[in-house]
């Protein structure tokens, strides 16, 4: 009894699984709306007159967005930790010549809100949760929350005391140093900047980004006659907090099926029944290398395959079919590597093996359609003879 049950599971198995081998079809991703955390970490660079090491800071970044669809979504972001300013005079007229160098830091924090668009999905004009880098474009502003100046205000000091040591140093010192502010000061600023984020799996990514900020004059304390900016350079990772996109399995079109109606007026013989064996058809699927339409020696034996049945079967006909995955290149590229890839196997089986061109059609799909869910297996031709 045992014996039977087990036989009748590992029959309804095998009927199952031919089921599904002989299902044919694609499958499309749909993207999913959903939040994502990211975490970063970095340098600022106050542009003023000092060397870059004299205006360099660290800094840190914390972001909150929301991904609407596949090119648009929204980011609320935190920077915040330390930027530094740079005041240098010089009187080269006097003998010896004259000369003040004074740096000082501050701390800030600055809440942003950015648009940001997805480029690689306008680009290639589909979207792939599959591809390994997507580029992000955004534009956004906030408020910087600055505090802690007092070595700007030490610095004016020294300015002063200097003048009184040096009385033909001509400096105005509250005049360049105009904009001194102490306790807290709020700027409001604009940014722009671009993102690139490295896929490691459906849930995390890393990322690199770089972003130029704008605020008024008077953020670094002295009058410059121009506003002051910033540049942040930041690496970290990105955690999708919810589905990201979901698979539909797109079934391809039943054949139609077309009914001849034969009228037979007078049967004046009847040959002998002789029993016909149908003629089982041959598929090979050739596999390509990434951005390749060269045939490997392993691959080409498939393509001896599809020659050996057709000369096996005289009248046999082939149909050939070239395809490019859709995680790699755009529609314009992908349409070419197809057609390649589907041109090189007819080619060698009217050249090699002498096969009539009129035994032979050809297609090729592009990366619009994907006949295998795993996106490196198609880049392939595939060859069905019957």
């Amino acid at each position: 009894m045992k014996k039977m049950i087990m036989s009748l599971l590992l029959f309804l198995g095998v009927l199952s699984a031919s089921a599904q081998a002989e299902q044919k079809g694609t499958t499309e991703y749909v993207f999913q709306p959903h939040w994502y955390l990211m975490l970063q970490g970095g340098g600022q660079y106050t542009l003023g007159e000092g060397s870059f090491s004299d205006l360099f800071s660290p800094n840190a970044q914390v972001a909150l967005g929301y991904n609407f669809t596949k090119v648009i979504g929204l980011r609320l972001a935190v920077n915040a930790w330390q930027s530094k300013g740079v005041i240098k005079l010089d009187d080269t007229d006097m003998t010896p010549a004259q000369s003040y160098e004074g740096k000082w830091k501050w701390n800030y924090v600055a809440p942003s809100l950015d648009l940001m668009f997805n480029l690689s999905n306008i680009v290639c004009k589909n979207f792939n949760p599959q591809r390994l880098l997507n580029v992000y474009a955004f534009v956004g502003g906030g408020a910087n929350i600055a505090w802690k100046n007092d070595e700007a205000n030490t610095v004016e000091a020294q300015i002063a005391n200097y003048q009184n040591t040096n009385p033909n140093l001509m400096y105005d010192g509250k005049q360049n140093m105009r904009y001194l502010w102490d306790g807290t000061k709020v700027n409001i600023f604009g940014q722009a900047g671009l993102l690139f984020d490295f896929r490691v799996s459906d849930k995390v990514s890393i990322n690199i980004e770089g972003n130029a900020n704008i605020l008024t004059d008077k953020y670094n304390s002295k009058k410059a006659g121009n506003a002051d900016w910033y540049f942040n350079a930041l690496a970290g990772v990105k955690i999708n907090l919810g589905k990201t996109y979901t698979t539909k399995f797109i079934p391809a079109p039943e054949p139609e099926i077309r009914y001849v109606e034969k009228v037979v007026e007078k049967i004046v013989e009847v040959p002998a029944k002789v029993e016909v064996k149908p003629i089982e058809k041959i598929r090979r699927d050739i596999f390509f290398k990434i951005n390749s339409y060269k045939v490997s020696e392993t691959e080409a034996e498939k393509i001896k395959d599809i020659a050996d049945y057709m000369n096996q079967n005289p009248n046999a006909k082939v149909e050939v079919t070239g395809y490019a995955d859709a995680g790699t290149g755009n529609n314009r590229i992908n349409d070419r590597l197809a057609a390649q890839r589907a041109d090189v196997v007819v080619k060698a089986l009217m050249n090699q093996y002498n096969i009539s061109a009129d035994r032979i059609s050809y297609d090729s799909k592009g990366s619009r359609v994907q006949p295998f869910a795993e996106n490196d297996l198609n880049r392939v031709t595939i060859c069905i003879a019957e």
